[in-house]
C-alpha cells in the first residue's frame, strides 16, 4: 500500500590495492576528489533538507520538482511572491531561495514593497489615499514607488549573489497593462499581457529571475500593479506546480480558534468556508482570489501561504509548514461496489493492490473478500485514493485496503480520506507490508502496531494490549484478516505457518505508552518499530586508515543525518579524507583527546575501527569522559574489532538474528565478524535440525582485503594502505589458513547457542577459512548433517520464514557467485542441495566482507542505537 518509488544511491567499495587494482582505486579517488563543486553543493544542501523530514519525502518531492525545472520547460517549478514585510527579513529570505537554487530548482520570484513604500511616502509628506482597498497612485507616488521597487529588488539580488546564488534583476519588460481606471485610481494598471521571454532567458542562463510588480502600458507609461495579482498572472502564464505567497505570519489562521489552517481543499470546503462568520474582508478576498487562480490552472497546481524560514519544510515534506490551498476533489462514500462503479474499482485493485501485483491474489479474490462483510468505500472523485473499511455490526472496523496513486500521496489526498474515515470510526485496525515505502505514514497515525511475517498490523483508539490481542483473536476466528498477518504464540491454534520450522511469535508496540506486565516476551521477525529520529548527529571514527574504515566513510557520505566530524589515523594525520561529502582532515586522537571530547559532548557516537587488542584504551577513555559529561545522553560506541564480541556488557549487533530492541537500547555494540556473520546466517534457520555430535562445517573463501593492510607511502610521500596479502603472493590460487580455532568459529558458536530454547545446549561448528585472489567478498559453503530428513523445499521454506521481511537478505535458486556479493550491502544465500538420503544439507551464503560483513552492518547498528531508520544511508536494493 502507498507504494512510491524511492531513489537509491549505489555505493561502490573503497579500496587501495597493488598492481592494476591499485591504479583503478587511485583513479576512483581522483574522480571523487575532482567532482564538480555544483554537484557537491547540491548533495550537501539535499542532506540538509533531510533534517526537515524523511529522506524518502525529500527525494520524492525533489524528483518531482526537478522534472518541472528542466531547461525545456523553465518556470514550471514555482512562482514565489514575496510580501514587502518579508523583505525586511532579507537574510532569511535569501538563504531559503539559495537552498532551492543549489538543488537545481529555479522559482520565479516576484516581490512587493508595500511597507517600505508607505514609510517613504510618509517621509515625503504625501498623504496616501485608498479607494476600494487600492492605493491611488499619482505621479509623485509612482516616482517613489519605482525607486523603492528598484532598491528592494537590487537588495535581494545582492543578498543572493553574496551566497553564491546567481540572480538576475528583472524590473521591466514582463508585464503589459492598461489603466485600471485612470480617473479613479490614477497610475494603477490592470495586466493584459505577460512576456515570458525575459524570465525564461534568466533561468536558461542559470540565474533566478527576480521581478517587481511594475508594468508598462502600450505607450510606455509605467503603471503600479498589485503584487498578488501580478504573481497570479505570472502563474497563469507558466502554470507552475506551486504558487507560494511568503508572508510574515506563515499561513492562514482560523478566525475563532486562532490555529493555523494546514490544508484547504477548495472543491470540498470552499462553499462552507465562505459562509463562516469569521471569513470576511481580506480573508474572504484572498480565498476568492486563490480559487479563481486555481480554477484557471491545472489540478496539479497548488497555492502555499508560508513564511520564508519554513519554505523548505513546506515544499519538501508531506506535513508541510504553512497553509496549502488546492482544488482537490470532493470525497465520496459508497456502501457497495456497484454504486461506486465496478469497472473503475476493479481497475484500481488491478493497478495498485500489492497482493494482486505480486500475484498472491486475483482481482476477483480481493473483491470477494471485501464483500464478505458490510463495508464502506472511501475516496476522492478521480480515485487517486481509495480505502475500504469493513465494519460488521458490533465488531471492530478494519481498513482492509488503502490504495493510493502517486498523485494521491503527493497532494495529501490520502490524509483527507483517512480523516474522513476517522470521523466515522473512533477505533480502527489496518495493515501494511513491512517493505511499504511509506511505513512512517502508518506509524505516525497509529496508537500501536506489531509486525510479523512481512506484514504490520496498526490500530488507533485502543490503549490496552490485552484488548488488542482479544480483537486480533476475534479477527482470526472470523477470517477478517488473513492468518499470515496475525501473531502466533506458543500453543496457539490455527497457526498459518507451515513447514518444519513451526511458527514464530510476535511482540507488541504501543506508541508513547507503557503497559507493564502486558508484554508477551516473544521475539519478532523485524521487532516492533520505534519512532524514527531525524536529528543531525556527529560521529567520530578511530582507525580510519584500513579498508573497512574507507568503506565506512564512503557509505557515511550518503547518510542523511549522521555527520562524520572526526577521523583519526596516526599515519594520515593532517591529510584530507577522500571519498566523503564534506571536507574532513585526519587527526591523531589520543585516549586523552577522546576522553575530553566525550566529556564536552563533541560527538554522539564513536566507531572503533582498530586492530584486535588495541581498542580498550579508547573505550576506557569514552567511559571516563561519559562519567563527567554534564548531560545524561552519552555517546554510542560500535566496536568493529573482536575485542568485545564475547562480553555481556556489550550488545552483539546482528539484528537479523538477535533482534533490534537490545541494539536500540544499547550504548556499547560489538560489530560481528564477517566470516561469523555469514556462518550464523547460514546455520540459524536450521538450528532445530542440528544433529548433536555431528556439527556443521563451513568453508569460507574471502577476498584478500579481509587480511588487513600495511602502511606504505605513495610516490609523493603520502601514506597509503596496502593489503597484507596480494594476488601475486597467492599465485592465482587460494590459501587456507587458521584451520582450527579461528576466532570467528568460536564467535559464531557462542552466539548461535543463545538461540536454543535449552540454556544448557551449546552449538558448535567447524570453520575453515581461505584467502583468495579477489579483492572483497566472502563465499561460505555450509555442509550440515540433519537430525531428521528434510527435502530441499523444506530447507528453502525454513530460510524464507526466518528472513522474511529482512531488507538486507537476498535469496536465489542458484549458487551465489562473486558478482552477487562484491560491492553489495546484503547477505545472499542459495544453491540448496540435500543429500539423496535426506540426512545432510549443503547451502551457500555470501556477503561483501567490507560491507555487510563490516561497514554496512556497523551503520545498521549505529542507526538503531541513534534512533534513526535502520537502513538510513544504506541502499537496500544492493
Amino acid at each position: 500500500m502507498l507504494a512510491v518509488a524511492s531513489s537509491s544511491l549505489r555505493v561502490g567499495r573503497a579500496a587501495v590495492v597493488v598492481g592494476s587494482r591499485q591504479r583503478q582505486a587511485a583513479v576512483h579517488v581522483v574522480r571523487r576528489t575532482i567532482q564538480s563543486v555544483a554537484q557537491t553543493d547540491r548533495d550537501t544542501i539535499t542532506r540538509l533538507l533531510y533534517s526537515l523530514g524523511s529522506k524518502r519525502e525529500v527525494e520524492r518531492h525533489l524528483r518531482i520538482f526537478s522534472s518541472a525545472s528542466h531547461p525545456s520547460q523553465p518556470a514550471k517549478f514555482a512562482v514565489i511572491k514575496v510580501g514587502g514585510a518579508v523583505l525586511d527579513q532579507i537574510d532569511e529570505l535569501a538563504l531559503s531561495l539559495s537552498f532551492l537554487y543549489r538543488v537545481g530548482l529555479y522559482p520565479v520570484v516576484l516581490h512587493g514593497a508595500g511597507p517600505q513604500l508607505n514609510e517613504l511616502i510618509e517621509r515625503a509628506g504625501v498623504q496616501p489615499d485608498y479607494i476600494d482597498g487600492i492605493r491611488v497612485t499619482d505621479t509623485k507616488t509612482l516616482q517613489i514607488a519605482r525607486r523603492v521597487f528598484l532598491e528592494e529588488n537590487l537588495k535581494l539580488v545582492a543578498a543572493l549573489e553574496k551566497l553564491g546564488t546567481r540572480a538576475r534583476p528583472i524590473t521591466s519588460g514582463v508585464f503589459t497593462a492598461d489603466y485600471l481606471d485612470k480617473d479613479k485610481y490614477g497610475l494603477v494598471g490592470k495586466i493584459t499581457k505577460v512576456d515570458r521571454r525575459p524570465v525564461e532567458a534568466s533561468i536558461r542562463a542559470g540565474a533566478l529571475p527576480i521581478l517587481t510588480s511594475l508594468a508598462e502600458s502600450s505607450d510606455g507609461q509605467i503603471l503600479n500593479v498589485n503584487a498578488d495579482i501580478a504573481a497570479g498572472e505570472i502563474a497563469k502564464e507558466f502554470e507552475p506546480m506551486k504558487i507560494v505567497f511568503l508572508n510574515e505570519k506563515g499561513g492562514l489562521f482560523h478566525g475563532v480558534t486562532g490555529e493555523k489552517i494546514s490544508v484547504i481543499n477548495l472543491d470540498e470546503e470552499y462553499d462552507t468556508l465562505m459562509k463562516e462568520p469569521w471569513v470576511k474582508f481580506g480573508t474572504k478576498l484572498k480565498l476568492r482570489e486563490f480559487k479563481e487562480l486555481l480554477d484557471y490552472l491545472p489540478r496539479t497546481s497548488s497555492v502555499a501561504v508560508i513564511s520564508a524560514a519554513s519554505l523548505q519544510k513546506e515544499l519538501f515534506t508531506d506535513s508541510g509548514a504553512g497553509t496549502l490551498i488546492r482544488r482537490g476533489y470532493k470525497l465520496f462514500k459508497h456502501d457497495s461496489i456497484e454504486s461506486l462503479g465496478a469497472d473503475r474499482f476493479r481497475q484500481v485493485i488491478h493497478d495498485r493492490d500489492p497482493d494482486v501485483i505480486s500475484g498472491d491474489q486475483s482481482v476477483t479474490e480481493v473483491l470477494n473478500h471485501i464483500q464478505k462483510t458490510p463495508y464502506t468505500i472511501y475516496g476522492d472523485e478521480p480515485m487517486d485514493v481509495v480505502a475500504v473499511v469493513s465494519h460488521p455490526e458490533g465488531e471492530m472496523p478494519v481498513m482492509s485496503k488503502l490504495l493510493s496513486s502517486r498523485s494521491g500521496i503527493l497532494n495529501s489526498v490520502v490524509d483527507n480520506v483517512f480523516n474522513a474515515i476517522k470521523k466515522d470510526h473512533r477505533k480502527l485496525f489496518w495493515y501494511a507490508q513491512v517493505d511499504d515505502e511509506n511505513r512512517s505514514w502508518h506509524f505516525e497515525r497509529a496508537d500501536g502496531s506489531f509486525t510479523r511475517a512481512g506484514k504490520s498490523l496498526f490500530w488507533y483508539g485502543v490503549q490496552d494490549v490485552k484488548e488488542v490481542e482479544k480483537v486480533v483473536r476475534d479477527f482470526e476466528a472470523k477470517g477478517r484478516i488473513e492468518r499470515s498477518y496475525l501473531p502466533v504464540g506458543p500453543g496457539s491454534k490455527g497457526s498459518a505457518a507451515a513447514g518444519p520450522a513451526g511458527t514464530r511469535p510476535f511482540s507488541t508496540w504501543m506508541r508513547g505508552r507503557s503497559t507493564p506486565g502486558s508484554s508477551r516476551g516473544y521475539a519478532t521477525v523485524a521487532d516492533a518499530p520505534a519512532p524514527v529520529s531525524t536529528e543531525i548527529k556527529r560521529l567520530g571514527l578511530i582507525g580510519a586508515r584500513g579498508f573497512t574504515g574507507q568503506a565506512l566513510t564512503t557509505i557515511l557520505s550518503d547518510h542523511p543525518y549522521l555527520n562524520l566530524t572526526h577521523v583519526s589515523s596516526r599515519q594520515l594525520a593532517g591529510y584530507p579524507l577522500t571519498g566523503y561529502r564534506t571536507p574532513v582532515t585526519y587527526s591523531n586522537l589520543s585516549p586523552e583527546d577522546v576522553e575530553r571530547m566525550e566529556k564536552d559532548g563533541e560527538v554522539d557516537a564513536w566507531v572503533m575501527a582498530l586492530p584486535n587488542g588495541t581498542c580498550k584504551p579508547f573505550v576506557d577513555a569514552v567511559d571516563r569522559g561519559a562519567k563527567e559529561r554534564t548531560s545524561s545522553e552519552t555517546s554510542v560506541i560500535v566496536d568493529l574489532s573482536a575485542d568485545h564480541r564475547f562480553e555481556k556488557e556489550w550488545t552483539y549487533g546482528l539484528p537479523e538474528l538477535y533482534g533490534r530492541s537490545a541494539i536500540r537500547a544499547s550504548k556499547k555494540i560489538s560489530n560481528p565478524g564477517c566470516y561469523s556473520t555469514s556462518a550464523q546466517m547460514l546455520i540459524a534457520p536450521l538450528l532445530k535440525y542440528m544433529q548433536p555430535g555431528a556439527w556443521p562445517t563451513v568453508f569460507g573463501l574471502s577476498g584478500y582485503s579481509g587480511a588487513g593492510t600495511v602502511s606504505a607511502n605513495d610516490p609523493d610521500g603520502r601514506p597509503i594502505s596496502l593489503p597484507k596479502v596480494t594476488p601475486d603472493s597467492l599465485g592465482g590460487g587460494v590459501r587456507p589458513y587458521s584451520l582450527t580455532d579461528h576466532i570467528h568459529e568460536r564467535e559464531a558458536a557462542f552466539h548461535l547457542s543463545t538461540l536454543f530454547s535449552d540454556p544448557a545446549a551449546k552449538a558448535k561448528l567447524a570453520f575453515v577459512p581461505a584467502v583468495t585472489p579477489w579483492f572483497s567478498g566472502i563465499i561460505s559453503t555450509m555442509s550440515m548433517p540433519l537430525s531428521e530428513k528434510l527435502s530441499a523445499k523444506d530447507v528453502i521454506s525454513l530460510y524464507e520464514q526466518k528472513y522474511q521481511g529482512e531488507k538486507l537478505v537476498k535469496m536465489k535458486k542458484e549458487v551465489p557467485t562473486l558478482k552477487d556479493i562484491e560491492g553489495k550491502h546484503s547477505w545472499i544465500m542459495g544453491g540448496v542441495q540435500v543429500h539423496s538420503e535426506g540426512d545432510r544439507v549443503v547451502v551457500v551464503g555470501g556477503l561483501d566482507n567490507l560491507l555487510k560483513g563490516a561497514a554496512t552492518q556497523c551503520l545498521q547498528n549505529l542507526n538503531l542505537a541513534l534512533g534513526y531508520d535502520e537502513f538510513a544511508g544504506i541502499p537496500t536494493d544492493a
